[in-house]
């Protein structure tokens, strides 16, 4: 997981509840975390732009949450086994901020 914060649970509190797209991220972790998907499919999903998709998919590559295998195109994204030991943080961090994503109405 990302090096520049102190734990996990600082990791993920400011990837999906501090920081500005946290719950938009964190919908797609709970996608992911259902199955492996793609990009395009992760927008259709979730009624998101692709673009809107591409820019949390980086932050969560690029913080360990998540890990991406096959060509570009059609790369399918899976919840990494770092995310996977930490589930239970995920679910305490996103459980009492159901329903508070403003833009879509419902966290997940």
């Amino acid at each position: 997981m990302g090096s520049k914060f102190r734990s996990t649970e600082h990791l993920m509190w400011w990837v999906l509840v501090g920081s500005r797209g946290g719950p938009t991220r964190a919908r797609i972790l709970k996608l992911l975390s259902e199955k492996p998907t793609n990009a395009n499919q992760i927008s259709t999903s979730l009624g998101l732009n692709y673009r809107t998709v591409s820019h949390h998919l980086r932050v969560l590559l690029e913080n360990g949450l998540i890990v991406a295998e096959g060509p570009d195109y059609g790369m399918l994204y899976f919840p990494s086994k770092g995310f996977q030991q930490n589930m239970d943080m995920f679910i305490k961090l996103i459980e009492p901020r159901r329903g508070l994503d403003r833009k879509r109405g419902v966290l997940g």
